[in-house]
């Protein structure tokens, strides 16, 4: 059986792609044949003729997989808006099944797989239906890892995300915190995020670490 991971966020531009890239890594260097998902992407990146899913790109470089960015996706759009309304421009419906069947199709490539989300917990893949991410990762079965900012204003959006999933019965397997500084209001945010929530901080990621200590106990069979 396949262990997997879902990350997402407390926002948009939270460091989800960083994050997933650091943790992929982490988990090949251990000897892990860990591979990575991103079901829907927006905001992609036209070079030529060519678009090109920069965070694919970039958790796929990271972590020296060897496949190429448009492999690890089931739907990419140029436009950076959210993936239901970047998939509506272009007449396009975004089909669960479709990202269910890939996603059945990595889990025969990988031991470990990660999944990262678009934007957070809420965010619409398809409105005809009132289908948001939370929904795939029930589909999906996955467990979750929240990242958040480490700084200013993070414990609010921590418990209003962790409170939201919690009451769609999703499992959450830590939170990580980026951006971390040394200093004693990130402590104190660390501190208070684990005792109002009841849930540990798993990893503190400075700016520009290179590096990510994490137990792979949070990858769960599906």
């Amino acid at each position: 059986m396949t262990k997997c991971i879902f990350v997402t966020a407390t926002g948009t531009d939270i460091g989800k792609t960083y994050i997933s890239g650091l943790v992929v890594k982490k988990m090949r260097e251990a000897g892990l044949n860990c591979g990575y998902f991103k079901p829907v992407l927006s905001g992609a990146i036209k070079e030529g003729n060519e678009l090109v899913p920069g965070d694919c790109r970039h958790v796929v470089e990271t972590a020296h997989l060897d496949c190429k960015p448009m492999d690890c996706l089931s739907y990419c759009f140029e436009e950076a808006v959210s993936p239901h309304l970047a998939a509506e421009r272009l007449g396009i419906k975004i089909d669960k099944n479709k990202i269910l069947k890939d996603f059945e199709q990595k889990k025969q490539e990988y031991d470990y797989l990660l999944i990262e989300g678009a934007g957070g917990i809420t965010c619409p893949i398809n409105l005809e239906n009132n289908y948001l991410m939370y929904n795939l990762i029930q589909d999906l079965n996955c467990g979750v890892v929240i990242v958040a900012d480490g700084g200013l204003g993070t414990i609010n959006s921590v418990l209003l995300t962790v409170e939201y999933i919690k009451n769609r019965g999703i499992n959450i397997e830590g939170i990580i915190l980026n951006n971390y500084q040394d200093d004693f209001m990130y402590e104190d945010n660390k501190k208070v995020i684990e005792d109002l929530t009841g849930l540990k901080v798993i990893a503190k990621v400075k700016r520009n670490d290179s590096d990510i200590e994490i137990n792979t106990n949070i990858f769960k069979e599906v």
